[in-house]
């Protein structure tokens, strides 16, 4: 059984990675400092590196916070797979992915590693979607799986970065009819 400072613990470590997730969204890994993080979760600064060490290691508890809520999207029984992958462009999450994306392509980043564990989550947690056989002759499905997060990612960039020429829908439309074509998410749940 948890007690009172145990669930005051959680609760602090539940704000700072709230706070840094946002900000981190908002403004990057490196503009943002333990002040802003303290500020934005109401709790003092102090507090960050002792419940995660460094700045590296909140990251790492965001990451992995942030990660397993996609995941748990893509996992929740649809009608329609497509909607899982889609929906994600729309996630606030999306945003924080692509903010540290732009730091994390940098050879010295301090965020790269962190990062490429980022997308490796990502596209085994598709990868568990799709059933052997159902891609075309010569498509692995770890080809799949990168193709299929870099179009999203890629997708989701555009969208933020001039939402007026993106339509979202006419983009998924088109997304949805060559994953069709492939029956790898169509078919994906009856496997």
């Amino acid at each position: 059984m948890a007690t009172r400072r145990d669930e005051r613990t959680q609760e602090s470590r539940r704000l700072l990675v709230t706070a840094a997730a946002e900000l981190f969204a908002e403004q990057g890994y490196r503009r943002t400092s333990f002040i802003d993080i303290a500020d934005r979760a109401g709790i003092s600064r102090g507090s960050i590196p002792w419940h995660f060490g460094n700045k590296l290691g909140l990251l790492e508890a965001v990451l992995d916070d942030r990660v397993q809520a996609v995941l748990h999207g893509f996992d929740r029984p649809s009608d329609d797979p497509f909607d899982r992958v889609m929906g994600f462009v729309r996630l606030p999450v999306a945003r924080l992915f692509i903010t540290l994306l732009a730091e994390a392509v940098e050879e010295d980043s301090p965020i790269r590693e962190h990062y490429a564990r980022l997308h490796a989550a990502l596209r085994e947690g598709l990868g568990r979607h799709i059933p052997e056989g159902a891609l075309p002759p010569g498509v692995g499905a770890e080809a799949f799986t990168v193709l299929l997060v870099g179009a999203v990612i890629g997708v989701h960039a555009q969208w933020r970065v001039a939402p007026e020429a993106v339509d979202l829908e006419a983009v998924g439309g088109a997304l949805r009819a060559l994953l069709e074509g492939t029956s790898a998410l169509r078919d994906g749940d009856e496997a």
